[in-house]
């Protein structure tokens, strides 16, 4: 009889959702639209396609498992040395890395109640325990985070802005927090929806960096640069940390095709500037109408919004598939009345809105 480890059976693996051919094979519809994944509506960035399409007959050589052009040019868009940055098959690898290289079997790390489900994942994976923190309004309380570091906490993992709450810690409660977390403790700050936050309030944590505290800031080109299908994010920190980090790391874990589109997207300044105004009126649009609606959402700060419907969401869901929309239940959080909402183009944004009032009628 197979034996896993005891810490891997107590898993519950992350679901993703099923392709949108294959939804509307099953439900009998077409043209269906897809806002459940956060992706970027406008598509990559025009550069990155053009680079990808010179490159695409390379394939059949290893990546450059340093990823050394990206790594040079990233640096220097981010004030940093190379060194100071290490790269993953997407942000979760980057997550996943921090958690092997910093947690063993026994020790703790603290995080959010409702925050990235990829962070209580990676923790148990390696034995360790994931200590939870009560979010009421949604928001990580730094303040009790802090009071449940004991002496076998060796992580603190914060998302910031969070997914799936889209709400975001200020700029004052991470620096109360930062004077006061131990010394000894690896505080993993998730900005991969940094890109669209224009509020002043908001905390670019590269700015921390200089405390001398262990800092791991991640970041991806899967939201707003649009190269989700790519996979591709990347962790900076002190050169000791990553270096440690990239013990741990697998090689040629970022394929070519996935440096290549990053390098050319990180030019493509007028792709960012429309992706975010975009997601900007998209955002202001899907509030207004579910004001409209009498229907309670979290005011965010990404490019997506959580809907609280107030109610079991999986019949509105079904619902709403079978008018063509996919949007995100997310029941997994433990956020039992919540849907979560990509914003998306603007007659994407429409249909969603009409469905729901269709859906919200019967």
């Amino acid at each position: 009889m197979v034996r896993p480890n005891e810490f891997v059976k107590d898993l519950v693996p992350y679901i993703p959702g099923k392709p949108v051919e294959e939804l509307e094979r099953e439900l009998g519809i077409r043209d269906a639209v897809k806002l459940a994944s956060n992706e970027n509506p406008l598509g990559p960035s025009p550069l990155a396609v053009r680079a990808l399409l010179e490159v695409v007959g390379s394939i059949n050589r290893y990546p450059d498992g340093d990823a050394f052009y990206l790594r040079h040019k990233l640096a220097m868009k981010l004030g940093v040395k190379p060194e100071n940055l290490i790269f993953g098959n997407g942000s979760n690898e980057v997550i996943e890395i921090a958690a092997r290289t910093f947690l063993k079997p026994g020790d703790e790390a603290v995080m959010g109640e409702f925050a990235f489900i990829v962070f209580p994942l990676v923790t148990k994976a390696v034995g360790a325990h994931a200590i939870l923190s009560p979010m009421p309004n949604l928001v990580h309380d730094l303040r009790d985070m802090l009071g449940r570091i004991t002496p076998k906490t060796r992580m603190v993992f914060l998302a910031n802005p969070n997914n799936p709450t889209g709400t975001m810690v200020r700029r004052e409660e991470l620096e109360w927090f930062l004077e006061r977390v131990p010394e000894e403790i690896v505080v993993l700050i998730d900005e991969a929806y940094f890109d669209y936050v224009d509020d002043p309030e908001y905390p670019n944590s590269l700015d921390y960096h200089s405390l001398g505290k262990p800092i791991i800031t991640v970041r991806t080109f899967s939201k707003i640069y649009g190269l989700a299908g790519l996979r591709l994010g990347f962790g900076i920190s002190s050169e000791e940390i990553i270096s440690y980090m990239n013990r741990v790391r697998e090689p040629f874990n970022v394929n070519s095709l996935a440096q290549v589109a990053a390098f050319a997207a990180l030019d493509d300044m007028e792709h960012i500037r429309r992706s975010k105004e975009e997601n900007k009126r998209g955002l202001r649009y899907l509030q207004e109408e579910l004001r409209k609606l009498k229907i309670s959402f979290i005011p965010s700060f990404t490019n997506f919004i959580l809907v609280d419907l107030g109610s079991d969401p999986i019949p509105v869901y079904n619902a709403l598939l079978r008018e063509g929309v996919i949007v995100r239940p997310v029941v997994n959080y433990g956020l039992k009345t919540h849907i979560r909402v990509t914003v998306g183009l603007r007659e994407e944004n429409e249909r969603f809105i009409y469905a729901l009032r269709k859906v919200l009628r019967k």
